[in-house]
Formats: C-alpha cells, structure tokens, sequence
C-alpha cells in the first residue's frame, strides 16, 4: 500500500521491448536504499515490482496489460517520473490509501497559474466520474491530490509550489496523460450498497 506521497523524481534511462511487455531501468536513489528483488515501488502511480538493483537504478517488468490501461506506455529514455516505497506499518498516512492499480487514464487539459498554486484540469473517463467528489481524494500519477471541482468529464486539482517542483504534474502540459487511481473506499461503498439493492454477493 502507498500513501500518494512522492518521494523523488525519478528517471528512465532504459526502455528494453519485450514480446508482450517491456522492462523499464529507472534510477531513484532514494527509493532504492535498502531495495531488493521483488520489492514493490510505484512508478507514477503504478505498483510495480523490482527484479534487479544496481546503485541507484533498478529495472522493472511492465506486462501489455499495465501498458494498455496505464500511461506508462508513453514513457521513453529521460522521462521522468514520480516514485514512491510502499508504506511501513506504523508509519504516518500523509496523503490517503493508494492501491498503485491504475483505475484509467486522464489528460492534462489546462493549466492556470496564481502567485502561490496552480489550478491543472485534467479529463476524466466517463466510468470513473461517478467516484470522484469535490474535496475528495484522487491520485494523480501516483500523487495523492484533493479535487477542488468535479464534473462529468473533468475535474480539477489546486497544485501549491512544493507538489510543483518535486513532481511530474510540475512539468506536464496540456495533452499530457496521467494516470488515475480513484478512492478505494468509494469502490468498496459501492459494490456493497449494489449487493443490498440486488440482493447478491455474500450472506449477511
């Protein structure tokens, strides 16, 4: 489980195409302190695991189904990322609960600057509008975020400097994608409060 408290941003240096997948090699030296083979990191909001470290890079495996749902697909030698360990168990829960599983991708769709934050609209995937909620949580490329606004096809984030410099959400422009893990709790609440109105799932 992750928080959707980016600790650093990383780099891709090494795109290897496989078959039906490719192998990323990203340098992270936080995150990789203390990494070892088949731990978890996300890598801009997806949970991905470690099969080799060297120094400060580690390479992961990323299979053609994380590539169809999510925008790591789009990534290239010297894109740069946002990285986060799993938490630890006692530790603070700094932003909300982050799966790391993509729920869809959005797209930057503009940008309005202030003096000190930043309003970014991005799309939103007609499925998932149902779960995002003004002043309720979202993560964004693997950034924990609060919605400012919501809409059917959009929503927008207010970004304060610190998320500006020390993530992607800093760099990227309109038409841009991002990937989009909703709150695991609506989700829950849902698929529990179908079950009574159809009268399905377990007994209680």
């Amino acid at each position: 489980m992750f928080t959707g408290i980016v600790e650093e941003l990383g780099e891709i240096t090494a795109v290897e195409t496989l078959d039906d997948a490719c192998r990323f090699r990203l340098r992270g030296p936080v995150v990789t302190q203390g990494a070892r083979h088949g731990d978890s990191i996300a890598v801009n909001g997806v949970c991905l695991t470690v099969v080799e470290h060297e120094g400060d890079e580690f390479t992961a495996d990323v299979m053609a189904e994380t590539l169809s749902r999510s925008s790591l697909g789009a990534l290239a030698v010297g894109s740069r990322v946002n990285l986060e360990r799993p938490t630890a168990v006692g530790s603070r829960l700094g932003g909300h609960i982050v799966q790391g599983h993509v729920d869809g991708t959005g797209e930057i769709v503009g940008r309005e600057p202030s003096e000190n934050w930043e309003i970014v609209r991005i799309s939103l995937p007609a499925d998932l509008s149902r779960y995002v909620v003004e002043k309720g949580s979202i993560t964004v490329d693997g950034i924990s975020l609060t919605v400012v606004d919501a809409a059917d096809d959009h929503f927008t984030v207010s970004l304060i400097p610190t998320t500006l410099a020390l993530t992607t959400l800093g760099r990227k422009q309109p038409g841009d994608p991002v990937n989009l893990e909703v709150d695991i709790i609506a989700k829950y609440v849902e698929r529990m409060l179908g079950d009574r109105v159809t009268g399905t799932g377990a007994a209680r």
